[in-house]
């Protein structure tokens, strides 16, 4: 498979400069150095998420020990970094490997047709700043492997909140997704529709940057916990271990610790329910009412928990410029949200509805095989990487509960490892097949009850309840499957002679 890029011709193409696709750039030049390839970005920066979204606090919900790359440890002490932070450690290791001078901006991929005939990749990418369409190009880029490194979600519209009169508001309403930089929200009424970890960032930080008072509006409360951030100057035992070491150390600690956690919740979800109340409890205002706010109707992990440095959102609470309320919409007026339940009016001069994401896999890039084309939602997820009927093709997800990086660079290994397989066996291609024969029970591919995920799973991939199609949610498992698992099994290989 490897030879040097010609014209528009690669022999590695991926598609987005974000997390993933940074950490694919690394792997394929650590692994397949004689082989060609470049990235693909639709918008004018590398970083997606972390480019992207400008909300107030935006931050990393999980531990950057873990979120970070192996092979460029986070060096900080703060293991929730802001974005910004996120996004210039991102373009520090881009920099830093070469990787950034493989990324092509502003190249937004339209179509992709795999052709059996010629065992590759074509590519229609539309050139240019995609805003002034008459000034775009479209392009043809062929690959005879490509990897998707698009995220899960739409990146251009959000999901659907479906709120009652909302278009009855006359205030603003913001969706986080598309926050406006020169929001100006300080000394105003905010109301923030959701409960997830957005609405669990922005209370806290628009408090602390002047609103006038800030109310959470939760239908379905969420489990939150204390994340403690040790700041710089702080000593512990690790300062005593050489820096390479107190490095691993500390990301190993990350990924077992929380790993351990949802192992804890899943096997006791009750005690781990009340586990995490008493927490919270410890760092609310006293006479703070704990149900029904904290009283989830789920068990922990069933939906995603929600991490808060330092205890910023509970402490925010006690400030007297932010509340919580949980009940239900009955319909939004010009100046405000009334609630089903007392009728209460809560008055708004700004609605943030965090809501959650439109779920989008492979980046509503229109996929065909020999001109047909392929429906994602009706595949099945071989190691949670490559999808059934799509040849040489890779789907970077990572983890739900753990750090999205750790399952993102189990998959770049893993196909990296499968490439170097077809190399060394003259094969040009890969296609994941389910035995036909074989019963099996469907799975989700995102263990999530999650309202975005339920709304979202036909658009997403299938799992099924064994061998190489199980979900991905165990990183040491992923990690031995990376490095030493079987590479055919559920594999379809050919040798087609160009």
């Amino acid at each position: 498979m490897n030879g040097s890029a010609g014209g528009n011709n690669y022999d590695i193409i991926v598609v987005g400069a974000g997390i993933s696709g940074i950490n694919a750039g690394y792997r394929i030049q650590e692994r397949l150095p004689g082989h060609s390839y470049t990235i693909l970005e639709a918008r004018h920066d590398l970083g997606g998420t972390w480019s992207l979204f400008k909300y107030p606090g935006i931050r990393s919900d999980s531990d950057l020990h873990t979120f970070g790359y192996p092979f460029n440890p986070w060096q900080k002490p703060n293991p929730i970094a802001l974005g910004d932070s996120v996004h210039e450690y991102m373009e520090e290791t881009a920099s830093k490997f070469g990787i950034d001078k493989k990324i092509q901006y502003h190249h937004r991929v339209a179509a992709m047709d795999w052709s059996s005939e010629t065992q590759h990749w074509r590519l229609e990418v539309d050139v240019g700043n995609v805003a002034n369409v008459e000034r775009v190009e479209r392009k043809i880029f062929y690959a005879k492997f490509a990897i998707l490194g698009t995220g899960y979600y739409d990146y251009e519209n959000p999901l659907d909140a479906k709120i009652p009169g909302l278009k009855n508001f006359q205030g603003l309403t913001v969706h986080p997704q598309f926050w406006p930089e020169d929001l100006d929200f300080k000394g105003k009424k905010m109301v923030i529709i959701g409960s997830g970890a957005t609405a669990v960032t922005i209370l806290p930080s628009v408090v602390a940057e002047g609103v006038g008072h800030a109310t959470m509006l939760q239908r379905s409360p969420s489990y939150v916990m204390n994340s403690p951030q040790k700041k710089p100057g702080d000593k512990d035992w690790m300062d005593m271990l050489p820096r390479w070491l107190a490095l691993r150390l500390v990301r190993l600690q990350f990924i077992v610790i929380p790993y351990l956690l949802y192992l804890f919740c899943q096997a006791f979800p009750k005690r781990a329910a009340n586990f995490i109340r008493s927490e919270a409890k410890k760092d609310l205002p006293k006479d703070f009412q704990m149900d029904p706010h904290f009283y989830p109707t789920y068990n922990p992990w069933d939906q995603r928990l929600c991490f808060c440095p330092d205890s910023d959102f509970f402490k925010c609470l006690g400030t007297g410029r932010a509340s919580m309320v949980t009940a239900t919409i009955k319909e939004v007026v010009s100046d405000g949200i009334v609630l089903n339940e007392t009728g209460e009016k809560l008055p708004a001069d700004i609605i943030v509805t965090a809501t959650g994401l439109r779920l989008s896999v492979c980046g509503k890039i229109a996929i065909t095989v020999d001109k047909k084309p392929v429906n994602i939602g009706d595949q099945v997820a071989w190691h949670t990487t490559m999808l059934t009927t799509m040849p040489n093709l890779a789907v970077i997800i990572g983890y739900a509960n753990a750090s999205w990086t750790l399952g993102s660079d189990s998959a770049c290994r893993l196909i990296t490892r499968l490439i170097q397989h077809m190399d060394a066996n003259k094969y040009t291609s890969a296609t994941p097949r389910v035995d036909p024969n074989r019963a099996a029970a469907e799975l989700p591919l995102l263990p999530l009850k999650s309202t975005y995920v339920k709304e979202g799973g036909s658009a997403m991939p299938k799992s099924l309840n064994y061998g190489p199609w199980l979900p991905r949610n165990n990183y040491f498992m992923d990690t031995w499957i990376a490095n030493r698992g079987s590479i055919s099994d559920g594999l379809e290989f050919k040798s087609v002679k160009s």
